[in-house]
């Protein structure tokens, strides 16, 4: 896919000063630009590299002015930073401007999609789906029976949405991303075995969800395993059956939830955590990676650790965690001048 200065231009409103006919098909940073790229210089630390790039084209701020000649093409713009990011979602989008239906792939019975499907090969639609408008769905997905997918949701290669989920709107899932998956339930016997329990729910994913890369949200047991509108999932994230994740809740990667919790609103969880069964999480709530949670939290705190606790008491701690040694042997010091002084 190659653009023009001229075409770039257009796009940004903004202009031209060099060659209009300039064609890139690649983006690059600014110090390792080459020829055929677009780049853009936004931070002055890095103004010196223009002088160097060997990018095709740069955009620069509309107020910038070259104090040495330049071998790249540039388009000024009011705001070289927000125009860039402006155009890398225009390439985004032109890039999965895809749609139709490619063989060998199947489609069951009573299945309904809207305009601009675009269903890669080898992909797999089972029966009673509903399917909305501007859905992509790339090669090797696996859609269950009656599941219902609202529009402009993106499924990239590979994600397995099993049977009864239920997908809103605006929703990207990242290739081996599986949704709906048995939940962990296994009864006990007398004889040291364990039965399956099995799992009769769903899960719902609400509008404007993202799902990362090897991510696995279980359904529930019975009822709905819930991701609300706004939720962020990194990749390799373990959501367990009956799981409530609230509204604009960021988790990042390598977290696990164990079955029945309920995490609020406008949550930020580091990597790595680990959150124990049946627990109850507030709004606003800020877990640093690597945090263990066995309790309850309530609105508004930020913890650390494992257990987890107090951010700020936890920071306090550590000072004395990391000086346990010395600690130690001042103790032991103490103890001996008191017996030398008996």
């Amino acid at each position: 896919m190659k653009f023009t200065a001229a075409q770039i231009a257009g796009i940004l409103e903004g202009k031209v000063v060099g060659n209009p006919n300039a064609e890139v098909f690649k983006l690059a940073k600014i110090e390792e630009g080459t020829e055929g790229s677009l780049t853009f210089l936004a931070n002055p630390k890095y103004a010196n590299f223009i002088y160097s790039t060997a990018a095709t084209i740069t955009i620069v701020n509309e107020d910038f002015i070259p104090e040495s000649e330049l071998t790249t093409t540039l388009i000024k713009v009011q705001d070289a930073y927000s125009s860039f990011s402006k155009l890398l979602e225009y390439y985004n989008q032109v890039k999965l401007m895809k749609s139709g239906i490619e063989q060998p792939s199947v489609i069951s019975e009573n299945v309904t999609y809207g305009k601009h499907l675009y269903l890669g090969s080898f992909s797999y639609v089972g029966k009673n789906v509903t399917i909305g408008n501007n859905v992509k769905i790339y090669p090797n997905c696996f859609i269950g029976d009656n599941v219902f997918i609202g529009d402009n949701c993106i499924f990239f290669a590979g994600v397995k949405i099993y049977s009864e989920t239920e997908i809103g709107s605006d929703c990207n899932f990242h290739s081996g991303c599986v949704v709906g998956s048995d939940g962990f339930g296994f009864a006990p016997t007398e004889e040291g075995t364990f039965n399956k329990i099995p799992q009769i729910g769903n899960v719902v994913i609400e509008d404007n969800v993202e799902i990362g890369a090897n991510t696995t949200i279980d359904r529930a047991t019975l009822g709905t395993t819930f991701i609300r509108k706004g939720v962020k999932l990194d990749n390799h994230i373990q959501v367990a059956h009956n799981v409530e994740i609230g509204e604009n809740t960021v988790i990042a990667a390598q977290t696990g939830i164990a079955g029945s919790t309920k995490i609020g609103s406008n949550c930020l969880i580091g990597g790595q955590v680990g959150i124990a069964g049946h627990l109850i999480i507030g709004n606003n709530v800020r877990v640093q990676a690597q945090s263990g949670i066995g309790k309850n939290i309530s609105d508004g705190e930020t913890i650390q650790g494992s257990p987890a606790f107090n951010y700020g008491d936890y920071s306090k701690s550590y000072v004395h965690f990391k000086n346990l040694p010395k600690i130690v042997n001042e103790i032991e010091e103490l103890k001996n001048n008191t017996n030398r002084n008996k």
